[in-house]
């Protein structure tokens, strides 16, 4: 085994299916990519007789004391010159045939390239758990003794094993091992185990090795596999020779079908085993096992045909059909425009071609309307792939995409990298949502940018679509074919100079089905409130609008922008707040239920906390409560409101599987009247019967240190604001804030994303960021907060070396430390129409002591 290659770029494979042998020993080695931290570049391995190997292959391979998942890249008829072939180890076993064509590698080598990761690293994320499986070693008592029974294991050695007391010749680490070993009735633990409980254990297990008591072994990789279930199949007709109880069980299983699987057919007969076991010796039946899929399974759903289109839906669709080949398509529809419907009628006609298409949303768990839409229209062809998914249900799903069958795939982030053969089309939904972008682990990818490859690679067209489109894939529509009106010239990037004037499209939805107009939005100025006497966290507009809601039996929506019940608790007498131990951050007020202890938590490292009688600082009892938080929000509601039926929704209260869809369901049953809640509320909900849309406080949208904040704000209150009116009824939004003077909230008042866009734009041309330049940010962090700001300030200065691109710190982050970590960033800022020649980063790696963490994020979202 040894490392060939350093450079893994670019590295090639053979489609699934091909192989580079033309002679039946030609190829003996293989090179492959080994799933180690640390380990890079690639190892050759030995080609066993038995296995037929193939680049593209997921293997196992022994790899030091370890048996590990790796991934075939190449075929060799010699192996390396400086090698000698005896110490070539050989392949363990195959795991997966023929994974990667090379479309597809080509799609992880981009990423890996692109975002400066490792990539191995790229691999995992495209694969689902626990397909690159990791062995461990394992000692055990010769003859498998334990608990107590004496071992006689034929290499041992005699004069110990025929001694009195074997122990009296053992040290007291090989004593103590050897207990340990007896004391469990399998007489076998993990390495790692005993020198967990052993001190020095290695040095026992070799002394115990060496007089042969006990042996060591690898334990495989416990990899993911293929859920099998006993069924029972009617193969013989029913005669008189049978007892009236064998008659009774194959009549049940003869009038469902003459199949069922065995636990289901014991339950309904009330029988055991035993009793098919007769039968099956008789002849009547065969019993077998089955794989049975593990996949989400959503509610029975009525059939779902296609609905009419308005004309802007028709020649929309009209263009997505025409397209032959990658393109890039931006739907700019307003909320309640129609969107899925374009969707939906886009993909009927791929699926009778026998090809597939990827549907990405930003969270897969407050989409259940979208996936139910989906389900209704397409069956059992719509699959849905997500973390939130069992290991096995990830594994099940993803080997269904692989068998190339035509379905529709609906997941998160990370099912941009869903092996779908024959892919006709990309839709990239709520395209502008930050969800898209991953920040940790690496790569910190985002789905939009590797979409775009991917369509490319594929030769298939790509759809986002969006009420408020980000203002990246706004700008890139310019000067190719777009017919909205932005602030600046042609964008180019690496993702975005894929595109030519012939390849981008704009597509417009102005109006709401139906020519619903769009909600009037009320912007409420809380300082006036104030003035004015009224100390409610709710205006008199709204208190009004929520007193109208149950007499005429409508719905409503209050959006605020934090979970919790108070976003933080100060000392009246010396105003001293109470912060989290270990980040720099307010402990925000949590109430459980009545009576309960009153509970302070931080919401980024989970830290909790009784609320303390008296102020830690000065003794004061006087200790408040300020900010308002979803929970704060309900307790108002429920003591001026106590009419009104209320369902909060947010991380809180939706923490189970599956709580999003109870929830929503819930509501759009008509068990309550108002469902209060954060960010979750502006993704993707269609609730017809909501009239009414109150923001609680704009203004903790508006004020961050990101220059990303007004384009975030805007887009969070236009989405929540088009949750109201979408059914018979007129809808109504008011939003409250103290600085009503300000751009986003002007914007959001008249439903224009051209004038905000603009504005917008103007400011971000001016300081050279995204859409007109790019950043590169080089997030450091460490239990040591001055190695960290030393690693950091080093960093800076060699990279202020070049000329080419700008240096923005290093500063600590907005909020220093989080979980006991300092962190420190530095922000490389450039020109996309010149790329700079950008440093070596495994040089500047090199400059990170062990104990600094170093996260490279290209094209950053979150600068927080």
């Amino acid at each position: 085994m040894y490392i060939h290659d350093i450079n893994l770029s670019p590295l090639v494979v053979a489609q699934a299916g091909e192989s580079y042998q033309s002679g039946a020993n030609l190829n003996r080695w293989v090179e492959v990519l080994v799933d180690c931290p640390g380990s890079t570049g690639l190892f050759t391995y030995r080609l066993p007789a038995q296995l037929e190997i193939k680049p593209g292959d997921i293997l196992s391979v022994p790899f030091g004391a370890q048996q590990l998942g790796a991934i075939a890249i190449r075929l060799l008829a010699q192996p390396n010159i400086d090698l000698p072939p005896e110490k070539i180890r050989e392949v363990e076993d195959i795991v997966s045939v023929g994974f990667f064509p090379s479309a597809y590698w080509e799609l992880l080598n981009r990423v890996a390239a692109y975002y400066y990761t490792p990539l191995i690293q790229v691999i995992r994320v495209a694969l689902p758990p626990g397909l690159l499986g990791r062995s461990q070693r394992r000692i055990r008592l010769v003859g498998g003794g334990g608990a107590g029974g004496r071992v006689q294991g034929a290499g041992g050695s005699s004069y110990l094993l025929g001694s009195a007391d074997p122990l009296a010749f053992l040290t007291p680490t090989a004593r103590q091992v050897w207990e340990l070993l007896q004391g469990q009735p399998a007489g076998d633990y993990s390495f790692v185990y005993l020198q967990q409980k052993v001190k020095s254990a290695y040095r026992g297990i070799r002394e115990l090795l060496r007089f042969g008591l006990v042996e060591s072994y690898l334990e495989p990789p416990r990899l993911t596999r293929p859920k099998l279930q006993k069924a029972v199949t009617l193969t013989g007709t029913i005669d008189q020779e049978l007892t009236t109880r064998q008659r009774e069980i194959l009549e049940v299983l003869r009038r469902r079908g003459g199949e069922l699987w065995q636990n289901e057919l014991l339950q309904i007969c009330n029988a055991s085993s035993s009793i098919l076991k007769t039968l099956t010796q008789k002849g009547y039946i065969v019993v077998e096992e089955r794989e049975v899929l593990r996949t989400e399974q959503g509610p029975t759903l009525v059939g779902d045909g296609a609905k009419s289109l308005t004309t802007a839906q028709a020649s929309a669709l009209t263009t997505i059909q025409t397209l032959d080949g990658f393109a890039q398509v931006l739907l700019h529809g307003v909320t309640g425009s129609g969107k899925t419907e374009v969707y939906l009628q886009a993909i009927a006609p791929l699926l009778n071609q026998g090809k597939s298409a990827l549907v990405l949303v930003p969270e897969i768990g407050l989409t259940p309307q979208l996936t139910d839409r989906f389900r209704a229209r397409f069956g059992n062809k719509v699959s849905v792939y997500h973390s939130a998914l069992s290991d096995g249900e990830r594994y099940d799903t993803w080997r269904q995409m692989l068998t190339g069958e035509p379905q529709v795939v609906i997941g998160t982030r990370s099912a941009v990298f869903a092996p779908l053969p024959n892919l006709g089309l990309i839709i990239l939904d709520e395209e502008h949502d930050s969800s898209f972008k991953q920040d940790s682990p690496i790569p910190t990818y985002h789905a939009r940018t590797v979409a775009q490859w991917r369509a490319e690679l594929e030769n298939c067209p790509l759809v986002l679509g969006s009420a408020t489109p980000s203002l990246e894939s706004w700008v890139s529509m310019q000067g190719a074919g777009g017919r909205g009106q932005g602030a600046g010239g042609e964008f180019i990037t690496p993702h975005s100079s894929l595109l030519t004037p012939n390849s981008s499209h704009y597509l417009s939805l102005p109006e709401r089905i139906n020519s619903r107009p769009l909600p009037p939005v009320e912007i409420v100025d809380m300082r006036q409130e104030l003035q004015q006497g009224n100390r409610s966290i709710f205006s008199r507009s709204l208190q009004e609008a929520l007193q109208q809601l149950q007499e005429r039996k409508q719905q409503g929506i209050l959006f605020i922008h934090r979970r919790g019940h108070s976003t933080f608790v100060s000392c009246r007498s010396c105003g001293y707040v109470l912060e989290c131990p270990h980040c720099d951050v307010s402990l925000a007020y949590h109430h459980t239920e009545e009576k309960a202890p009153e509970l302070l938590r931080c919401h980024y490292c989970n830290y909790a906390r009784s609320h303390p009688k008296f102020c830690p600082d000065c003794s004061s009892p006087y200790l408040k409560f300020f900010g308002s938080g979803t929970q704060r929000v309900t307790q108002e509601l429920a003591r001026q409101f106590p009419e009104l039926r209320l369902i909060r929704f947010d991380s809180d209260t939706t923490r189970n599987k599956g709580s999003h869809r109870t929830l929503l369901t819930q509501f759009a049953n008509g068990e309550a009247d108002l469902l209060v809640g954060t960010q979750m509320l502006t993704k993707g909900l269609d609730l017809p019967q909501v009239t009414l849309v109150g923001v609680v406080a704009a203004d903790g949208l508006l004020n961050l240190s990101d220059y990303r904040a007004s384009e975030r704000a805007f887009q969070t209150l236009t989405q929540v604001a088009g949750r109201a009116g979408r059914g018979e009824d007129p809808g109504r939004v008011i939003v409250q804030t103290y600085t009503t003077e300000h751009q986003v909230i002007a914007a959001v008042r008249s439903h224009d994303y051209q004038s905000f866009s603009q504005a917008e734009l103007e400011q971000r041309q001016a300081l050279n960021y995204p859409p007109y330049g790019r950043l590169i940010l080089l997030r450091l962090s460490s239990l040591d907060p001055i190695q960290v700001q030393n690693t950091a300030q080093i960093i800076a200065t060699t990279l202020n070396t070049e000329e080419e691109f700008e240096i923005l710190g290093p500063a600590p982050a907005s909020i220093l430390r989080v979980a006991n970590r300092y962190r420190w960033q530095i922000l490389i800022k450039f020109d996309p129409d010149a790329l700079p020649k950008l440093p070596d980063w495994e040089e500047v790696r090199s400059l990170c002591p062990s104990s600094v963490s170093l996260t490279i994020d290209v094209d950053p979202i979150n600068i927080m």
